[in-house]
């Protein structure tokens, strides 16, 4: 643009914006410096844009930081309500099935108490049946005495009279067995009045051994849908990060794998063994399930998985090539002193200076991998330490090549620098 059409466009602006002069006086000289129009506007124009900028890139973040901490709450919320609810399932699992295992006991004692009452009536009918083959006999034996008394009359007098003193004693002992079989009779009915109301307390408690049998079914299958549930994020969280998950778990076998105790003999129930023998597997399946969860917790602990700052921050520089090399890590800046956490359980395997990195924290993890902390102002571990995951190993700083405050992280798997936001992104609904 020529200087006529400036000057013009100045001179049009003067009736709004005047021109401003600035004079800048030393002990020898003095320098006037004009400010027209269209160099004002340009100033203010440029000014609005970087205040405006700024007010943006303000709310973007601090939205950003509202909303992470919101969900990691709620999502840590929702986790501690998963395992009370699973625990208090896991204990009225623990309840009925004792309940179970009782009820089955006592509707086996009810069925030795039936078996013995069947026996005693046998036992009675038995010594029923020999008392009424007695007076069977007894009443033959009578009939032949009367018959003898009648052939006596008519033989002679004196066999007749013998007959005759006969008569009362053959009467006699028809009434004892007359008597005996009486209460042999009443004891044979109450013999199957007490068997029927066997029967019937053993029915009660079938019926009572079906609920509760039901009942425990139904919190099994709660604690079979809740264990699902419990594993698939693990599962997830470790395919996203591109984890072997098997080599991960036997490791983990291989360092918790303490076995000990007493061996006491096995009670094995006579009866109802094919019901109690069932749940007991299924029990076993669930608690060997209940432990895979363990195993899965334990895994994610010793791989890096868990983000290094939580206070605000941002993310200032991504992985990959940057000026012409490989970015091999992600920064976060930050005020100096920010805590930084550790991502994973570990071994600290250097806590001190590095070209380049300045103040610098390398941690070994499981299956190789390794996470460097660096540009750090203060250490809070040593080398050889061991660390838990999310304990505070350093602040952030700016040591080392940097431009300012802030935690330059990476992760490497047998030496090879990876993508940190990975493992960050794959644990988000996990941790």
């Amino acid at each position: 643009m020529s200087n006529p059409i400036l000057n013009r466009v100045n001179t049009a602006l003067e009736k709004f914006v005047p021109e401003q002069r600035l004079t800048f006086k030393s002990a020898k000289s003095a320098r006037v410096v004009r400010l027209r129009p269209l160099t004002q506007l340009a100033a203010l124009g440029g000014s609005s844009v970087v205040i405006g900028w700024t007010i943006l890139a303000s709310s973007v973040l601090a939205i950003d930081t509202l909303g992470s901490g919101s969900a990691k709450t709620e999502s840590a919320r929702a986790q501690t309500a998963f395992e009370t609810r699973l625990e208090a399932l896991s204990a009225e699992r623990d309840l009925h099935a004792a309940e179970a295992v009782e009820s089955q006991r006592n509707f086996a004692r009810a069925l030795d108490q039936v078996s013995r009452i069947q026996a005693e009536l046998l036992r009675s009918e038995q010594e029923r049946r020999a008392l009424e083959t007695g007076l069977t006999v007894a009443q033959s034996r009578l009939h032949d005495a009367l018959s003898e008394k009648r052939d006596a009359q008519l033989a002679s007098a004196p066999e007749a009279a013998e007959a005759i003193a006969r008569a009362p004693e053959m009467a006699l002992a028809l009434d004892v067995l007359n008597e005996e079989l009486r209460a042999t009779a009443a004891a044979r009915d109450e013999a199957v009045a007490t068997a029927s109301a066997a029967r019937a307390e053993a029915e009660i408690i079938a019926q009572e051994q079906a609920m509760m049998v039901a009942h425990t079914d139904q919190i099994f299958q709660q604690l079979e849908d809740a264990v699902t549930v419990s594993v698939k994020p693990f599962e997830d969280m470790f395919s996203a990060a591109g984890i072997d998950a098997d080599r991960l778990l036997s490791t983990i076998d291989s360092g918790y794998a303490g076995i000990g105790g007493p061996l006491n003999p096995a009670i094995v129930s006579t009866s109802g063994n094919a019901e109690i023998s069932q749940r007991e597997t299924r029990a076993q399946e669930i608690m060997i399930s209940l432990d895979q969860v363990n195993r899965y917790r334990i895994a994610a602990s010793r791989v890096p998985l868990a983000m290094p700052v939580r206070q605000a921050h941002r993310f200032t520089s991504g992985f990959g090539p940057r000026w012409g090399r490989l970015h091999a890590g992600v920064d976060f800046a930050g005020p100096v002193g920010t805590p930084i956490h550790a991502a994973g359980d570990g071994v600290v395997k250097f806590a001190g200076w590095q070209r380049g990195y300045g103040n610098i924290v390398i941690i070994e993890h499981a299956l190789g991998t390794e996470t460097r902390y660096a540009h750090l102002n203060r250490f809070h571990v040593r080398q050889g330490q061991n660390v838990s995951r999310d304990d505070h190993i350093a602040d952030m700083g700016n040591t080392g090549r940097s431009t300012g405050p802030h935690l330059h992280y990476e992760v490497r798997v047998n030496g090879t620098a990876v993508n940190p936001m990975n493992f960050i992104q794959a644990a988000e609904n996990v941790f």
